[in-house]
């Protein structure tokens, strides 16, 4: 039995260490809004903002989820707001990603 906090966190004690005694319930976070749309290396989808309590305030109703197969081993997710633009720290040597989709993924996602 679990027993949750007015903000949406959970605790349920269990006996596999495997599994994490501290979670969030199904009515809190995002959901998927509409369609998930391919893209060259991976998808994108948007999300919208379940009604909820807010852990931190000033959340964003709806974000725009991006991934990247980038690798077998490496998956890129970034969550932006399609509404704002934000400034984004620049890096010598992080460049944007420009090939397809990997395949052999040693990940579901």
């Amino acid at each position: 039995q679990s027993t949750c906090t007015l903000r949406g966190c959970c605790w349920s004690p269990q006996s596999d260490t495997g599994v994490p005694w501290c979670f969030f319930s199904p009515e809190h976070g995002y959901k998927v809004d509409g369609s998930t749309r391919s893209t060259r290396a991976g998808f994108e989808t948007t999300l919208k903002r379940l009604p909820s309590p807010s852990l931190f305030g000033n959340d964003i109703n709806t974000v725009l989820l991006t991934g990247e197969y980038q690798t077998p081993n490496r998956f890129h997710f970034k969550i932006t707001d399609p509404k704002t633009q934000r400034f984004e720290v620049p890096h010598e040597h992080v460049q944007p990603f420009t090939g397809s989709a990997a395949s052999n993924l040693n990940y579901r996602v």
